[in-house]
């Protein structure tokens, strides 16, 4: 048996041991569930995707509020569009070139106002030539189906706008940012027109919040094994001081102690004398002419 293991020192390394490792392995494997539960999100967000495609709108009431089962599905609502306030909202990304969303406020029939990205149209939202293809929105009653959308962030994908934009453009497509742009309530939802009039894009839909494989899923993996390698390196060091602290022990029963370092002090508490009979430095004393005459 190893009594140095009985030592208060090696009893506060031991209880380390016993705490650390099961805490890190605890911590990899909960980073190992939340990238497997993003994973499992993102195909189920696809298959509803796939789904959403197939399937027959449903009335815009009956999907709200928009949630990660509701964001993508197709949703139907019926109202006027409000040609004074249509939007464009810049330096949105399709097919890897720039360009703008056309959003037109559709007026239900409840009242409220839903935010319809109409498409998109390359170009510069600032450039009256670019904005010059963008057609009218239909007149009268229109019953419009789209994908539905929850409301941007600023740090939302694909928004890239920042700081003041000019009066006709909008950053971020949310009903905070458009709560002083109209005189009307706004749905805190969009959506993407399925279809597009003129020279226009369908915008494809986004996935939703969280669900998505992002850089914050791949994230949770490598904190998975950076967790993992603590608890291995921890196990690593405790072996291997215990093997240190082992062969000590194994030295001193056989009566071998570790030869002293120089300057170290000397049995007894003195330190080594390294003068010779010559002097200190062992070199012999040479006498000067007149001191031998």
């Amino acid at each position: 048996m190893y009594r140095f293991l009985l030592t208060p020192r090696w009893w506060a390394i031991n209880v380390f041991t016993v705490v650390a490792i099961p805490f890190c392995l605890f911590m990899g494997s909960w980073q190992l569930g939340r990238f497997e539960t993003r994973v499992d999100s993102h195909r189920e967000q696809q298959t509803q995707a796939d789904d959403a495609r197939e399937a027959a709108a449903e009335p815009l009431r009956d999907l709200l509020p928009v949630t990660t089962e509701t964001s993508g599905r197709k949703a139907a609502a019926s109202g006027r569009y409000d040609a004074e306030h249509q939007l464009l909202v810049p330096q949105r990304m399709l097919d890897d070139r720039e360009g703008f969303y056309v959003l037109t406020l559709l007026r239900t029939d409840d009242g409220k106002a839903l935010p319809v990205v109409r498409g998109w149209l390359p170009g510069d939202a600032d450039s009256k030539a670019d904005t010059a293809k963008v057609p009218a929105p239909p007149a009268g009653h229109v019953t419009v189906t789209g994908a539905l959308q929850s409301s941007e962030s600023p740090g939302s994908k694909g928004v890239r706008s920042g700081g003041g934009l000019p009066a006709g453009q909008l950053g971020v497509i949310s009903a905070a940012s458009l709560v002083n742009v109209v005189p009307y309530g706004v749905y805190d939802a969009w959506i993407t027109a399925t279809a597009a009039d003129g020279a226009m894009t369908p915008v494809p839909p986004a996935a939703a919040p969280g669900s998505g494989l992002d850089l914050k899923a791949f994230q949770n993996l490598g904190y998975t094994g950076e967790w993992f390698v603590f608890a291995g390196f921890v196990l690593f060091m405790w072996a291997r001081l215990l093997r240190r602290e082992a062969e000590a022990a194994r030295d001193l029963a056989l009566g071998i102690t570790p030869e002293p370092a120089p300057g170290d002090p000397a049995p007894g508490g003195q330190a080594p004398d390294d003068s010779g009979p010559d002097g200190p430095d062992d070199a012999p004393q040479k006498r000067s002419p007149a001191g031998a005459a």
